[in-house]
């Protein structure tokens, strides 16, 4: 039967699941503004079953939304998905805030206020133009023809497509990176530190920030060097040729930090500018090259387009101290760098996955032509060599065809002079400024050189402060983070931009552009290897979080393109190779020390788990031998803060060499907590203990630990030695307790696990109960606030990460003794030997104590001396205690049956079946049966506490053979009994170990 109230009606019913909604809108008293009644109790349907309140499921759960996923959402108000939480534990009474448009729609969380809108570009104006611009710089003006006349047409040609290939695939690379995932500012080195981590990606950081600044000065010079040439061409010198290009560079770079200051918007509009007077000054070069030439011109050795010319420039001719390929090529390669400029303000782009795809390869392309275009005409039109006289005609000078030198003999001009003292002045080899004299009017290629190098300038001195800023924020070096802030609603880096301008000045002052470009090849070489190298380790590492959307990439391309850069590197500048890569060495290496908190889900992590699932599968088919076995502890520390003297012992002889796991058994309905968790993993790191945490929830302490102990671990590895605590209160604890806590080393030994008990003078647990007031009304917000609403809260907490225990101190020479009264392996020698290889223990000396018969002691002595020598463990003192034999005092008799009287089976006349009965229904206490059993070993124990006090008093550590019993023969109470006979009133840790009674050690070396 369906119930339709007065306000809500029933849609869907599947058996006691109902789906119900709003049937006339709001109660009337809602709409009159009156106060909203309570929740009505859950109604019961005709079939007995209890109907959910309206509309509370669908109000709850919300449909897959982008919102949930973003990390920002609208202005104003941003989105999240309910927790589980919030849908298994949320009171229906009190959901929380819906979104009022629509059923689902998740829950709204107040953001600040909207903020102004920032400036953000497309795919042509943020990347491509952006690109074109700078990869169109200094170089493509001023050393193109100059590069041209020393490799020739051809290795030109060359040169260019070795740096095409090497960007092409750099630029398929950081498409395929851009487009997996959202992409935020920070360009390259956010590309590279989120793919790679924060190790590499910080030292790139560095490198492309300094990088970036240097090319600024690059540029500036470029721009510098061409107004410093019309000013001598006008006979305007201000000081001499050097210092005019400083000056002029000093001013440049000012008036260029003003416009970035001014905005984003302002250097877009800038750019825009450059572009239009570039692409003109192109057009103009062109027409030029069709134009008929005036005599001056051919005195300058352009005499149009010539095949001869062509051919002859078609090989090379080196000149000069730069005179290679790998020379000119250092030249040429910054030119290529600019490829990076539109991912470089990755921050201002409106879609960065879309636009740097598209923009940077279709900037690429396009430029390849131009530069192609431009070497290929620049070759066939102008000679090497010309004196720029017109007196320097054939006619002029009286020479005749035979004693003429170099193609401008055939076309009446005698430049043979000029060309044997090599100081000609013009030509291709001679003058930098050849697109100026080749066009058709060459004040627009001046406006082209102005607005190229102006624009590339630019382009960096906006990008490095971006990557640098990113850098900043991420604090993962010291001192810089005063760089981080930004200003306005694009973020704008003014502090940073402030330091580019410091590096670009102190650049500029060296005023040789064939000095800088070198300098700057390596950074954005080794920035192209590593882009290269992240797509190529986030390919091969498979991990589900790799999807780019950009699919024309190839892992191995990828991977050439990484080689080919680091190749390129050394065979351009060896020296600044090797500076560039110790750089990277040296800021990896303290990034890797630090450990910054950074977690950004890099392809090197998803490496990490690739091989470590990969070496854990192989580790399957290993089979175990004596010569590996390592102890890997299952540590049952509860939580391991409320125990860390525990946690550093076991630490201390596991970290580096095998595994640990702090095992904690929560009693009880209670569920382990995932912030539980990670605050034991960050309390473990905090003290460098390297563990694993495994917590688990049952009904009593001894399944919790059996479980543990049978399920933990993965493969082969997966604990052999179970690691526990004394328990210190075991004769004031309930009954139940004691036998639990024996039977877990019992069932150590059911799995064939060493078993080591670690004792503590004071006890091994440090958590403490605070005490703390809870204002409820942060609980509630109806609550009223008062001295009524407060209410005491209790909390345990564990121990202070900085509580340094004996075993995280360092030790001076004093004495560890080892009790190997049984022989179980060899594990009872091996932990103290491994402890003995860290070095705050290394200082100890070892003593081996064994049972012995005063007959053949040094026998005995001499034999277990050899088989320690064989060992090779380095113990050197061996002592036969032959009085294990003896029977101890009375008085200490009569305190060990004190100590067990309250556990004494109270037997009087009962017969045999009700003693049966009783011992079945409290198998911990002791008969009379019991003590003449083990009556022997009972001695035994009193008689070694006696041993103790007189050796091992002063004893750093001291270790001893943990006693085997038969299982369920001998009563929880009386084992208890031995160890805290034996360990008593000690002021050293005592550690009872026992082996599975398996070989742990091997005097052979197969």
């Amino acid at each position: 039967m369906e119930d339709n109230s007065q306000s809500y009606k029933t849609i869907f019913s599947l058996g006691r699941f109902k789906i119900r909604k709003l049937k006339n809108g709001a109660p009337k008293e809602q709409a009159k503004g009156l106060p909203k009644p309570l929740t009505p109790p859950p109604k019961v349907e005709d079939n007995g079953s209890l109907c959910a309140p309206p509309d509370y499921e669908t109000m709850m759960d919300a449909s897959p939304r982008y919102e949930f996923y973003a990390l920002s959402g609208p202005p104003g108000r941003r989105k999240i998905r309910p927790t589980l939480d919030m849908l298994r534990n949320a009171t229906p009474s009190s959901p929380p805030h819906q979104d009022s448009t629509k059923e689902g729609g998740g829950i709204d969380v107040e953001a600040d206020k909207p903020k102004s809108e920032p400036v953000r570009f497309g795919w042509v104006t943020g990347v491509m133009i952006r690109c074109m611009l700078n990869i169109w710089g200094v170089i493509l003006y001023l050393r193109l023809p100059w590069i041209t006349a020393q490799a020739g047409i051809g290795l030109t040609w060359l040169i260019i497509l070795m740096s095409t290939v090497v960007t092409t695939i750099t630029g398929l690379s950081i498409s395929a990176i851009s487009t997996n995932g959202k992409v935020k500012a920070g360009g390259t080195y956010f590309i590279i530190s989120r793919s790679l981590g924060p190790e590499l990606g910080g030292s790139i950081g560095l490198l492309f920030s300094f990088a970036n600044a240097v090319a600024v000065a690059m540029h500036v010079v470029g721009f510098a060097e061409t107004v410093r040439d019309l000013l001598v061409e006008y006979d305007a010198v201000m000081c001499d040729p050097v210092n005019d290009i400083r000056i002029i560079g000093v001013i440049t770079v000012t008036f260029l930090l003003a416009i970035t200051v001014a905005g984003m918007e302002w250097e877009a509009k800038a750019q825009i500018v450059f572009f239009i007077v570039i692409m003109v000054s192109f057009i103009n070069f062109f027409v030029g090259t069709f134009m008929p030439t005036s005599k001056e011109q051919q005195s300058k050795g352009h005499f149009s387009y010539k095949s001869e010319i062509f051919l002859q420039n078609m090989m090379p001719d080196w000149r000069g101290e730069d005179g290679s390929f790998f020379g000119m090529f250092s030249i040429f390669f910054p030119s290529a760098t600019g490829i990076l400029a539109g991912a470089n303000i990755s921050g201002d782009l409106k879609d960065p996955a879309v636009a740097i795809p598209q923009g940077t390869l279709m900037a690429i392309f396009l430029t390849t032509v131009t530069y192609l275009a431009i070497t290929a005409t620049i070759g066939a039109c102008m000679i090497r060599d010309a004196s720029g006289s017109l007196n320097d005609t054939i006619a002029a000078t009286n020479i005749t065809g035979e004693d003429c030198v170099g193609l401008g003999c055939g076309y009446g001009w005698n430049f043979t002079e000029c060309t044997l003292d090599g100081t000609c002045k013009y030509g291709l080899a001679n003058d930098y400024q050849t697109l100026r004299m080749v066009s058709a009017f060459a004040p627009l290629i001046t406006a082209g050189i102005f607005a190229a190098t102006l624009s590339s300038a630019l382009a960096c001195l906006v990008s490095a402060p971006k990557v640098f800023q990113c850098l900043c924020q991420d604090h993962l070096y010291p001192f810089i983070g005063y760089f981080s802030k930004g200003y306005g609603k694009n973020n704008e880096p003014l502090r940073a931009y402030v330091l580019t301008y410091v590096l670009a000045v102190a650049f500029i002052l060296i005023a040789n552009l064939n000095t800088i470009a070198p300098i700057i090849s390596n950074f954005f070489l080794c920035s192209y290897a590593l882009i290269n190298f992240s797509c190529f380790h986030a390919t091969i590492t498979n991990s589900p979080g790799w999807r780019p959307s950009f699919r024309y990439f190839n892992k191995w391309t990828a991977l050439f393109g990484s080689v080919i850069s680091v190749v390129i590197m050394f065979l351009l500048t060896w020296w600044a190779a090797l500076i560039v890569v110790g750089v990277i060495v040296m800021s990896l290496a303290y990034v890797a020390y630090k450990k910054p908190e950074a977690n950004w889900g890099s392809s090197v992590q998803a490496g990490t788990y690739n091989m470590a699932l990969s070496n854990a599968v192989n580790l399957v088919n290993v089979e175990d031998h004596v010569k590996n076995f390592r102890p890997q502890c299952m540590v049952l520390s509860g939580p391991p803060n409320f125990r860390p003297a525990l946690v550093d012992f076991v630490g201390a002889f596991t970290k580096g060499v095998s595994l640990m796991i702090c095992g904690n058994v929560l009693e009880g309905p209670d569920t382990p907590s995932a912030d539980d968790y990670d605050e034991q993993l960050l309390w473990m790191s905090s003290r460098k203990v390297r563990s694993f945490y495994a917590c688990i929830s049952t009904s009593d302490l001894r399944t919790g630990a059996r479980n543990l102990m049978q399920v933990s671990g993965l493969g082969r590895l997966k604990p052999n030695t179970i690691v526990l605590g004394y328990k210190q209160n075991w004769q004031s604890d309930s009954p139940h307790s004691l036998d639990s806590y024996v039977g877990i080393i019992h069932d150590a030994f059911d799995i064939s696990a060493g078993v080591c008990v670690l004792r503590m003078r004071d006890g091994l647990d440090e958590s403490r109960t605070v005490k703390a007031q809870v204002n409820l009304g942060f609980e509630d917000p109806e609550a009223t606030v008062g001295p009524e609403s407060k209410c005491e809260a209790f909390k345990v907490i564990g121990a202070d990460k900085l509580l340094e225990t004996v075993f995280q101190s360092k030790q001076k020479k004093k004495n560890i003794d080892i009790y190997w009264l049984f022989d179980d392996g060899g594990l009872t020698l091996l932990i103290p030997y491994l402890l003995t290889r860290r070095k705050r223990w290394s200082h100890c000396k070892v003593r081996v104590f064994i049972s012995g018969q005063i007959s053949d002691a040094e026998q005995q002595r001499k034999e277990i001396q050899l088989l320690l020598n064989k060992f090779r463990l380095g113990f050197h003192e061996v002592v036969v205690l032959p009085e294990m034999k003896w029977k101890p005092e009375e008085t200490s008799l009569k305190e060990f049956e004190d100590l067990i009287a309250p556990f004494r089976l109270n037997e009087g006349q009962r017969g045999q079946e009700a003693m049966e009965d009783m011992k079945k229904d409290e198998p911990w206490k002791v008969t009379d049966e019991d003590l003449r059993v083990y009556k022997r070993k009972t001695e035994q124990h009193i008689y070694l506490h006696e041993i103790l006090q007189d050796h091992s008093r002063n004893a750093a550590l001291i270790v001893m053979s943990l006693p085997v019993v038969r299982k369920e023969a001998c009563p929880s109470a009386l084992y208890m009994a031995w160890l805290e006979t034996v360990s008593k009133n000690l002021h050293p840790p005592f550690a009872f170990i026992r082996g599975n009674q398996q070989d742990v050690l091997t005097v052979y070396c197969q």
